[in-house]
This record gives structure tokens, sequence and C-alpha cells, in this order.
């Protein structure tokens, strides 16, 4: 199981960067829980995410998003599943300063460019049998937006989660999901511990690689 969690950092100059909250805190838990289950993981970390417990977990860090994408690529052909459940930064500079960008006027416009699609570069690359997890997080017209990405990026099955949620989203011990399908099916769960969450992705993991089999 390939697994990517925690954020992207891109770099403005030496000392700032673009970022965003994410604490590695979900998919360190899945992980953990592919790792319960016997399956050797592969945990492609962000910066300043927590570490996982669990020493059976193959640990690769990394900063950037480009950094993100070539690791989980020089994993994904050799993995049966992956769940990519880091917060990827969507934009970076297109250039980053070399040195320290002085204080000398009371605005200051970045030019971004888009970083890469990981989730759309690997399901291009994806083979039949190997299963892709998506984890997006949307706050407005989740579900649509959801099931766009489900189709756009050949993936087999998206948590959906919204900050917005109470207890849910960045730097909290629990999360509130739904889980949709590609044949419209979709589960919805209550607020529980990221843990408990972790567990619930990881059985329906298992119950699409049954069904695979059986096919």
């Amino acid at each position: 199981v390939l697994i990517n969690a925690g954020p992207t950092y891109e770099s403005i100059d030496p000392v700032r960067y673009i970022g965003n909250h994410s604490s590695g805190k979900m998919g360190v838990a899945i992980a953990e829980a592919f790792a319960q289950r016997g399956s050797e993981v592969h945990l492609v970390l962000g910066p300043d995410s927590i570490i996982p417990g669990d020493s059976r977990i193959h640990i690769t860090r990394v900063t950037t998003s480009d950094e993100m994408l070539a690791a989980c690529d020089a994993q994904f052909k050799q993995v049966d599943v992956a769940v990519l459940a880091a917060a990827v930064t969507d934009y970076k500079p297109a250039i980053a300063a070399t040195e320290k960008i002085k204080k000398s006027s009371d605005t200051l416009t970045l030019n971004l460019v888009r970083t890469p699609d990981i989730a759309a570069t690997l399901g291009k690359q994806k083979k039949n049998g190997q299963i892709l997890v998506g984890f997006p997080l949307e706050t407005q017209n989740g579900e649509s937006n959801a099931i766009n990405k489900l189709q756009e990026k050949n993936m087999d099955m998206i948590v959906l989660n919204n900050p917005h949620d109470e207890g849910a989203g960045f730097g909290h011990d629990t999360n509130k999901v739904t889980f949709l399908f590609p044949d419209n099916k979709q589960e919805k769960f209550e607020l529980k511990s990221k843990k408990d969450v972790a567990h619930d992705i990881v059985e329906a993991v298992c119950k699409i690689l049954k069904a695979d089999a059986k096919n």
C-alpha cells in the first residue's frame, strides 16, 4: 500500500513558503491501520507532519509537491493500493527568489503556477487490479466535485471531507467523511476518531479488492 500524507511547502524565498495547515494525522492513521492488517506500507510524508508509531511503515520524507509526485510515482507501479491523503499545495511561485524578499512596499505580487496533479498522474498509470483512493477536502459542492474527480482521475473510491464540519479537517483528532464510489453508491459517516475513520477506509478498500478478485 502506498499512502501520501501531510502538507507540501513551496518556497517563495529562502525563509518563506506557501503551504497549508495539514498535520498528516489522517494519512498516518491510515498507514498504521493498513500496517496493523499486515500490509506492506510505504508512506510519503510531507513536512511538519506527525510521525507514525509503527516501525513497519516505510517512510519517505518530502517537502515540495514535485518531490511528493516523484516519490509516489517511484512506488506506484509496485503497489496494489494507493491512498492519496496528502494536502498537496495547488500552486507554487513560478520562480522562487534566491535571497530573502525585502519589505519595500505596501503590496507584493507573486506569480503562481499550478503544481502537478498527483492523483491524475497516477490515475493515468493505473493498471487492472490496482486501487486508487482520493481524499479531497471540499468546502462547497462537495459531492458533485468528488464525483467528477472519481471519473476524471480514474479513482476507485473517494473519501470526501469538509473542514467546515465541526471537529473535521486539519489539526483535529476526529473527522467526518463520506465514501463515494464509481457505481454512484456512497456511505456517510458521523464524526469519529481519525483512527476509526482509517479502519473504515481499510475495510472499504478490502471490499473493493475482494470484489475485483471475484470478477
